[in-house]
């Protein structure tokens, strides 16, 4: 693995759990710098990774497609990310298995001195990050096997929902879960002050931004 840039990664253990929201968020407190933003969507047999579904947003014919968004207004995750500040956002579609394959131009988009937002889990197998967070939903009982494997570089853990419990999972190590440092947001796009230090200071940035800054 190689580390490019300064590199935050926001993972997690399921689909529509609030990981972009999260991102979204960290984009806007976790300031300056500012960011380069990236969603990675993988497909398989023509499926939406996000959804299960068939989408127009599968590559096609292509291993892989990567657009920079260019419009602000409206909804979508990669605009939302320029919405909450980000420099760049960019939108890497990639079917299952060419992550490695599709790399290289992500890397060739990506400026050295820029520092780098992630939302991925399997990014991990090609890039040594600066932090890396995963997101959890205990109410939420799928657990992807792929998300297993990258669970254990976890700098940390963002549980959504009330539920005091991390949660249990066939087949995920109770213990280490345990013993990854864990913040607790309410509402997704709800980053506590706690979670915005703790990012904040492993990146050698500093106290805590005001809420709202930038």
């Amino acid at each position: 693995m190689a580390l490019f840039m300064t590199s935050v990664i926001v993972g997690g253990h399921s689909r529509n759990i609030g990981k972009t929201s999260v991102m979204a968020e960290l984009i806007r407190r976790v300031r300056p710098p500012e960011w380069a933003a990236v969603k990675i969507t993988q497909y398989g047999h023509g499926v939406c990774s996000l959804d299960g579904e068939p989408c127009s947003c599968d590559p096609g014919e292509h291993g892989f497609v990567l657009t920079e968004e260019r419009e602000r207004k409206g909804t979508g995750d990669t605009r939302r990310f320029l919405q909450a500040g980000a420099r760049r956002s960019l939108w890497l579609r990639v079917r299952q298995g060419q992550l490695h394959r599709a790399f290289p131009a992500l890397l060739r988009t990506l400026r050295r001195e820029e520092w780098v937002m992630i939302e991925s889990n399997s990014i991990l197998g090609h890039i040594n990050p600066a932090l890396y967070l995963f997101v959890v939903d205990p109410s939420q009982n799928d657990f992807k096997t792929s998300a297993m494997k990258y669970l254990i570089w976890a700098d940390a853990l963002i549980r959504i929902g009330s539920e005091k419990v991390i949660g249990s999972w066939a087949g995920v190590d109770s213990d280490l879960l345990a013993s990854k440092p864990s913040f607790q947001l309410i509402r997704p796009n709800e980053l506590t002050d706690d979670l915005v230090n703790f990012v904040r200071q492993r990146l050698g940035l500093g106290g805590t931004a005001p809420l709202g800054e930038g």
